[in-house]
């Protein structure tokens, strides 16, 4: 089916196409409602045994897996390619109650173009953590080309409350201020550094749920698992934000904000002041907004970012350090070998001769 006919077809479910990207909403009411919209959506076959939906049509191609793990507990999991470039948000029926909160972990490879004139691109991937006060719309974008996992939890409050400790939190922790605060959503970038393994795990468990008759329990302990580490890890985090403000934070236009700043990483950073005219909107406003959102500053998110492309070029290519100080935007090799260690504790160098190495 073409394009044309297809959004026509879908409408109102695709809004429209907007500076090179479709968007595409997903009701997130409540769980069940997001899987019935998704088995619903055109082309895509749901498989009621498995609780898989597969889709293939011309915007993503993948499946989803679906599960109640917990009275109060759900867990989607999606694996999907993006064959056009794409904008996924969240969105709520005024008339329907929405009391759950989400945790999504996102792990996903696009292929970042390079300067160099031996290698055209590499993969680059990247890792990110959000969660999710109910009702809250947010957003992200997706490249074409772009290979996703995304381990979507839904908690209800009681569930919350019988499992993870939010009231019992010191009232002046970052996440609590959080939590008390007016705001809606909070990411994290690679905060739970074996989270793709672990959730790879519960992905086999959900493949081969039919197979065993311990699968409940092992599904109930690994979701767990992985979910207390989150917290863990964000209650230790000593961050501290002014969460007080009454201001309103456009989830969509940080998210935008992101995408910007990633969007070219072989580049220097754009700048607060370009950035806020795209968006339209102040730079005072925009940086307090996208650290309230990501914890950090925007230069320092697009040098962490940057920081990851350089640890892939050197883990995955024959280049020359000296060279990937270069491809990823820096005219001063021992400024970018200063950021590195930064970052990841060890020079450059060390980590080229682990893999010479091994």
């Amino acid at each position: 089916m073409k394009i044309n006919k297809w959004s026509h077809y879908i409408k109102p479910n695709l809004n429209y196409f907007k500076n090179g990207f479709f968007e595409f909403p997903f009701l997130a009411n409540t769980p069940e409602l997001m899987v019935q919209a998704t088995i619903n959506t055109p082309g895509s076959k749901h498989d009621s045994k498995e609780q898989k939906v597969s889709r293939n049509n011309p915007f993503v191609k993948g499946t989803m897996h679906y599960r109640k793990i917990d009275e109060g507990c759900w867990l989607t999991i999606t694996n999907v390619e993006f064959k056009q470039n794409t904008l996924i948000k969240t969105f709520y029926e005024q008339n329907i109650p929405s009391e759950h909160y989400t945790l999504t972990f996102t792990s996903y490879e696009s292929q970042v173009k390079l300067q160099n004139k031996f290698i055209d691109q590499i993969p680059f991937q990247d890792k990110f953590w959000g969660f999710k006060k109910p009702g809250t719309e947010v957003g992200a974008y997706f490249y074409k080309g772009s290979k996703c996992e995304f381990y979507i939890y839904h908690f209800s409050p009681n569930w919350i409350k019988q499992n993870i400790p939010f009231h019992k939190l010191d009232k002046n922790l970052a996440f609590k201020k959080f939590l008390d605060s007016d705001k809606g959503f909070i990411a994290y970038q690679d905060i739970v550094p074996n989270a793709v393994q672990l959730s790879h795990e519960i992905e086999n468990t959900f493949k081969t749920f039919n197979d065993n008759v311990f699968s409940d329990t092992l599904l109930k302990a690994q979701t767990l698992n992985l979910v207390s580490l989150f917290f863990k890890n964000v209650f230790a985090k000593s961050k501290n934000q002014n969460y007080s403000s009454k201001n309103t934070i456009d989830y969509k236009k940080m998210s935008e904000c992101e995408r910007l700043i990633s969007n070219d990483l072989t580049k220097p950073f754009l700048g607060i002041e370009v950035i806020s005219k795209k968006l339209n909107i102040s730079p005072s406003k925009l940086k307090k907004d996208f650290r309230l959102v990501y914890g950090t500053s925007l230069l320092q998110y697009n040098i962490d970012k940057k920081m990851q492309l350089a640890m892939q070029l050197i883990l995955n290519t024959n280049m020359l350090i000296k060279h990937v100080s270069h491809e990823i935007g820096y005219d001063s090799p021992s400024k970018f070998t200063a950021s590195f260690k930064k970052k990841f504790h060890k020079l450059p160098s060390q980590f080229r001769s682990s893999v010479v190495q091994s």
